[in-house]
């Protein structure tokens, strides 16, 4: 495995690389980082490239205090680059959440990049415009308790959301980890991550998702009633994806059911 860094127009990214073979771009969720993947890329680089990044904002990636540093467009603009800078022509993609709609953009944007497209708990974003525009208003509150609260109070509130309800059943020391991971973020990067990639600032990606026609993969747990509905919309509109709902999980099914998830991401890759 290798570790470092690349800079690409003007942002330090934070990466790590492991295994040989066709290469596998992992994208994280919001407040996570690369280590987000351990499991899967211990269970993936025998037969694969992996390619573990911090996005932006997160982990020891850079943290701008520009907010249009942050957006979509920008990002996934930084995520070819990358590739560019690792010679890597053509990948796979696999996202979760926040990284998930980033990989969802980036197929949409740079289809001829990507082999195929999986993702974890995600959406297209918001299709109504009161809807995006009210959700963008309660990221930006988000953001500015991050930076008022800081790192320590944001794991404290995030910890509680409802949507992590089925993590209960996860061992002390499972949900330790998380913790500490979450808490080595900056407060400057998560704030402004959301202003810029949060599902407020993302844009509506639903009437493109007809023209998604590489391979995808789109998995959520069964206990994440809102993502299913969402996804089971999702499949029934792009030409080639495949929906797989994994008993007893919710939102972060790599963490909750890592074997299941793991199965599951290497018998798509394989049968492509």
């Amino acid at each position: 495995m290798t570790s470092g860094g690349l800079h690409v127009n003007g942002h330090h990214y934070d990466l790590e690389i492991s295994g040989q073979g066709e290469a596998l771009l992992l994208l994280h969720g919001f407040g996570g980082d690369k280590s987000t993947w351990a499991d899967l890329r211990a269970g993936l680089d025998s037969d694969y490239q992996v390619i573990a990044v911090d996005i932006l904002g997160h982990g020891a990636s850079d943290k701008p205090t520009q907010v249009r540093d942050y957006h979509m467009a920008r990002v996934s603009c930084d995520s070819v680059a990358l590739l560019d800078e690792l010679r890597i022509p053509e990948c796979h993609v696999l996202g979760y959440s926040m990284g998930g709609r980033l990989a969802l953009h980036l197929a949409g944007r740079y289809p001829a990049r990507f082999r195929s497209l999986i993702l974890e708990s995600a959406s297209p974003g918001l299709a109504g415009k009161v809807e995006r525009e009210q959700r963008r208003r309660q990221d930006e509150a988000l953001a500015e308790r991050i930076e008022t609260m800081g790192i320590a109070w944001f794991a404290d509130y995030w910890e509680k959301l409802p949507l992590w309800k089925s993590q209960g059943k996860l061992s002390e020391d499972i949900l330790a980890a998380q913790r500490k991971q979450r808490l080595g973020n900056s407060a400057t990067g998560l704030a402004n991550s959301l202003r810029g990639m949060g599902s407020g600032a993302q844009p509506n990606l639903w009437p493109r998702l007809k023209e998604v026609t590489m391979p995808a993969l789109l998995l959520v747990g069964e206990e994440d009633s809102k993502f299913v509905a969402i996804n089971q919309r999702m499949a029934r509109q792009m030409p080639r994806a495949d929906l797989g709902v994994t008993p007893n999980a919710g939102h972060n099914i790599h963490l909750e059911q890592p074997l299941i998830f793991q199965e599951r991401v290497k018998s798509f890759l394989q049968g492509l």
